[in-house]
């Protein structure tokens, strides 16, 4: 029997759409935000840090980095709550999102961090500037240069892997493609068109991500 489309059902449910793109969106933001900022302090720790906070970070990087995403969803939306710390789903969201990116950035700035010539370092420690100057002037802005491409990678899958969000009722994109479908029957609509959005947030993001390297971070390379 012929499958007849039918886009125009599932386009009636427009503001479900809207508020699931919005709700990725601000995931996305928020997640970037904070995880870029944990990914900062663990290359700072892991290349610079006291040494009893290196295997610290260590230990949390390669816990994150091997274990799934909807496994530290679900500990942290249904384990937490098991020993009196309460969180709801938008909360747990975003917390699993900042702690997954701030892992994976972690290893991506160290890399560049690792790649800072060492002269560079000495020269600026001889000239009196404290080791948190050296690393915030003379060691992080080259290293995001050289590791912007992949960072900017890095914040379009965790964008992209907000939709594993829905299993805990986050009403983010594929939440609502999942409502959708499951009112008007027509999956295959509801997930061409949750398809198509994901494709064109993740091209804008990366789009954004560009303009900012290229007006903040590769601007300032040094003379």
């Amino acid at each position: 029997m012929a499958y007849h489309f039918d886009f125009l059902s599932t386009f009636d449910y427009t503001d479900i759409l809207l508020k699931g793109v919005m709700t990725t969106v601000e995931l996305t933001v928020i997640g970037t935000a904070l995880g870029v900022a944990v990914g900062i302090f663990g290359a700072w720790a892991r290349t610079q840090g006291p040494g009893w906070l290196r295997p610290v970070v260590s230990g949390y990087v390669e816990l994150i980095r091997n274990t799934p995403f909807l496994i530290q969803l679900f500990f942290i939306f249904f384990g937490l709550p098991s020993i009196g710390v309460q969180i709801s789903e938008m909360q747990a969201a975003i917390l699993t999102m900042v702690i997954n990116l701030g892992a994976y950035s972690t290893e991506i700035i160290r890399a560049g961090v690792s790649a800072i010539n060492r002269g560079q370092i000495e020269a600026a420690l001889s000239l009196s500037m404290t080791r948190m100057q050296v690393f915030r002037f003379i060691i992080l802005r080259p290293a995001l240069q050289k590791i912007w491409p992949a960072l900017s990678s890095q914040i379009v899958i965790v964008m992209l892997g907000s939709s594993v969000c829905s299993q805990i009722a986050v009403e983010e994109l594929s939440y609502a493609a999942n409502f959708i479908q499951g009112r008007n029957f027509r999956a295959f609509e509801a997930y061409i068109v949750a398809t198509l959005l994901y494709l064109a947030l993740a091209i804008l993001l990366r789009y954004l991500l560009r303009l900012i390297g290229n007006r903040f971070v590769i601007a300032r390379r040094p003379a």
